[in-house]
């Protein structure tokens, strides 16, 4: 026969392996229409670029993820081969990364979204693409 303590940590172990299962699958099936595309950039840093339903629109995020806070990085977005959005972001602490939300016109057909990035003192340059 187990202890009270044995028998307590059994059930917190099983309670905890049960969510860690079901939670992957629950974040999977609310994002099944989302569009992810990764990749390393011209120097350490790497990048990630994500397309979204939003309301009839496209939300797109793009991430420069470098591992050094202040960094100064010019980025754009280009959706079907035109300039949408441009801007200049810093790395902030404590993982040196930044991020850019837009939301764009879903155009009919397929969309081609652009996102680069370049760093303003080493000229690292990220670049990734994604159709939607």
């Amino acid at each position: 026969m187990l202890n009270t303590h044995t028998r307590w940590t059994r059930i917190g172990a099983l309670a905890l392996v049960t969510v860690a299962t079901l939670l992957p699958a629950a974040s999977a099936s609310a994002n099944d229409a989302d569009v992810i595309k990764r990749g390393s950039c011209s120097g350490r840093a790497d990048w990630k670029l994500k397309a979204s339903p939003e309301d009839g629109r496209i939300e797109v995020e793009g991430e420069v993820d470098s591992t050094r806070a202040g960094q100064t990085w010019d980025w754009k977005i280009k959706h079907n081969g035109s300039l949408s959005f441009s801007g200049t972001k810093i790395t902030q602490a404590p993982s040196g990364s930044f991020e850019v939300r837009r939301t764009l016109v879903n155009l009919a057909g397929d969309d081609r979204i652009v996102f680069r990035a370049e760093n303003r003192n080493s000229g690292q340059v990220c670049r990734g693409a994604l159709t939607f």
